[in-house]
């Protein structure tokens, strides 16, 4: 392959990257908002199923592309994915996709002047969120090879556990949430995922299965809070309840680059991927303390009338 045709083939993939993303930030917020409004009396339990069979379709990813790559013909699986997603448009389009009731504001809903100063609560929290999922997600096989000395298979198998935690985590407190209430797992998990992230911090050379339970106890922490993140915005911003998702989500890309682009520079001057995985558990707390400020009572019955 010549240079020409590399910087081509890099060129692509930097298009098919941004539209990819294109695609995952206008479709996520849409998905979240007409799942809400189809179940006005359990919102938090339907985001957090959809949101289950999102991060089921993270876990398969892999298990397809080895099998399309072991097939020797990898171009297959986008392929096959696009042709799925016509199908899909195709079955959805005489539709009548209609929010119903709960996307009407009434007299005391009317759509605010501005953006509510509360939804900056959600959006930061997004933010912290998307450092601290990224930090498992994208650097958690880095760390088990460099820092703990695994193999690259026991890698993969790390991550794998991560995700597998995330999507077990919303299954289930989507399932237990009439004895343990959605504003109760908010506030508990972040302080979950700071001790997953202490502990991943402070794993040494051959700690290779506690490596793997670390990130799986760190899936577990992450599984649910996106999820509660949004439905709480849409549930409490009900006259902005589908920009609210969109700004959720968008916080949320925003602290995935914060940790995807940065974490490399920090490490080129001089800060160890150990440390760096401390500093998310303190944004892990800060989340946590979040949390409790975002399901205070007083914030959320007032949140209604913000709105």
């Amino acid at each position: 392959m010549t240079s020409d045709d590399t910087g081509l083939a890099y060129g692509l993939l930097l298009v098919a990257t941004g539209l990819l993303g294109l695609g995952f930030g206008l479709t996520v917020p849409t998905l979240n908002t007409f799942t809400a409004a189809f179940h006005p009396g359990a919102v938090d339990r339907s985001v957090l199923t959809l949101n289950a069979l999102l991060g089921l379709g993270t876990v398969l990813a892999p298990v397809f592309v080895a099998v399309f790559d072991g097939l020797g013909f990898w171009w297959g699986l986008p392929l096959l994915s696009l042709l799925l997603l016509v199908a899909l448009l195709l079955a959805s389009a005489p539709l009548p996709l209609r929010t119903g009731p709960r996307a009407v504001a009434g007299p005391e809903e009317r759509r605010p002047a501005g953006i509510p100063a509360r939804l900056w609560l959600y959006a930061g929290f997004a933010v912290l969120y998307g450092i601290c999922e990224t930090m498992n997600g994208n650097w958690s096989q880095i760390d088990m090879t460099s820092e703990i000395g695994a193999s690259t298979t026991v890698a993969s198998l790390t991550l794998t556990t991560f995700w597998a935690a995330v999507t077990l985590g919303r299954v289930l407190f989507a399932s237990i949430q009439r004895r343990f209430p959605a504003h109760r797992t908010y506030r508990l998990l972040p302080f979950v995922l700071a001790v997953a992230l202490v502990a991943i911090a402070t794993l040494g050379e051959g700690d290779v299965a506690a490596g793997i339970l670390a990130f799986g106890l760190a899936g577990l922490g992450c599984s649910a809070l996106l999820p509660l993140t949004i439905s709480f915005a849409e549930e409490k911003l009900v006259a902005i309840s589908a920009a609210a998702a969109g700004w959720v989500i968008a916080a949320y890309q925003l602290g995935y680059g914060i940790a995807a682009f940065g974490a490399g520079p920090l490490q080129d001057a001089g800060v160890t991927l150990p440390t760096i995985f401390a500093l998310a558990a303190v944004a892990a707390v800060a989340m946590g303390l979040l949390a409790t400020v975002i399901t205070r009572p007083g914030v959320q019955s007032r949140s209604r009338v913000a709105a």
